[in-house]
């Protein structure tokens, strides 16, 4: 097998736990990230903390490249020198919040749709056999998810039993016809040619639609993270602002752990060009109302939060993923974390950072 694994965002949420699980499994990892969330979100958003530890931990395992993926020539000449070694490719970097992408429409489309084409063109040219992994998101369905018939419960919205998609929503879904924001279009783009690259070209690719992505290496800032900015606005005692629909809408929450353990089965066997919803579907989900009461339960302490009327542009009112179709792809990988667990982990991980 290639040994050599090249994972953008690498110090990222996703980008870290791939770092440590492949690095992990034996492989030799290249990390690419030039701390852009830094630029996205302030010091609160900066990954520089996880790129030290990864360093200090991962050791000679780990070579990192302070690159641009908008950097066309410069992928493609670290792809020239580890050529038919890769044997896997994780694409993580993004601009991942709607409210950021309104800003400043050019750097989200170059970093995630233009960036994207430059990695999966860098892959085809020097690692074509490589198992290319892209970390696209459910915005990709825009609002569609909110014209579902909704009952709303005391602290959820909720789906009718016997609807289509009560155990979550499945890859079916148009794309087409909705609202998606700058950020999902941009999404949408890259989405497609990851898709494209590997029908039109026969790479072994996959997207993952992924909902609330989260675990303790998350870099909690207000526009992004959102199980992780619950906790920490707990336990610093900030005050937390919901945005519409009462409170009340549901997301479903992937542990990083899982996924990229849904990362190492797709390598093991791949396939071509698919598309898998990514989340924690049933088994891990909760209203935001639901995730307060959860942390604050954990924490002993009283959330603060203030309501906004007004929902966030693009905002699904529910989410929870179907993971059927990996599953019967993937039968033997299972989801570990619920909710719970989650917001357990991130209170004992960040205990002595999160300080009122």
């Amino acid at each position: 097998m290639s040994s050599v694994v090249v994972i953008t965002g690498s110090a990222g949420l996703i980008g870290s736990e791939s770092v440590r699980h492949f690095a992990g499994l034996g492989m030799d990892v290249i990390g690419i990230d030039n701390d852009m969330r830094g630029y996205f979100f302030g010091a609160d958003g900066s990954t520089k903390w996880n790129l030290e530890r990864l360093t200090t931990e991962i050791g000679p395992k780990y070579t990192h490249y302070s690159l641009d993926i908008r950097d066309r020539e410069g992928l493609g000449r670290l792809f020239a020198e580890y050529g038919k070694n890769i044997g896997l490719v994780i694409h993580a970097a993004a601009q991942p919040s709607h409210d950021w992408a309104a800003r400043e429409p050019f750097t989200d489309f170059d970093v995630n749709a233009v960036g994207t084409l430059n990695m999966l063109e860098a892959a085809r040219r020097h690692a074509s056999e490589a198992p290319f992994i892209f970390t696209s998101t459910n915005k990709v369905y825009g609002d569609t998810p909110n014209s579902l018939p909704l009952i709303e419960k005391e602290t959820r919205w909720e789906l009718p039993e016997d609807h289509r998609w009560f155990d979550g929503i499945d890859e079916t879904m148009s794309i087409d016809n909705s609202l998606h924001s700058i950020f999902g279009a941009s999404k949408v783009a890259a989405d497609v040619m990851v898709q494209e690259y590997g029908r039109y070209f026969d790479m072994p690719t996959a997207v993952f639609r992924g909902g609330t992505l989260t675990g303790p290496g998350h870099s909690a800032a207000e526009l992004h993270g959102f199980l992780a900015y619950v906790m920490r606005c707990v336990m610093e005692g900030r005050l937390y602002k919901i945005y519409g629909y009462k409170g009340k809408q549901i997301r479903d929450a992937i542990h990083s752990h899982d996924l990229v353990s849904a990362f190492e089965a797709f390598q093991k066997a791949p396939r071509v060009a698919e598309i898998y919803n990514m989340g924690g579907g049933r088994h891990s989900h909760c209203s935001v109302l639901e995730a307060f009461s959860i942390a604050s339960e954990i924490t002993g302490i009283e959330a603060r939060t203030e309501y906004v009327d007004e929902n966030r542009v693009g905002d699904h009112q529910w989410w929870v993923s179907s993971t059927a179709r990996f599953e019967e792809h993937y039968p033997e990988w299972k989801l570990t974390y619920d909710v719970p667990a989650i917001l357990r982990e991130m209170y004992e991980a960040n205990q002595d950072v999160w300080k009122a």
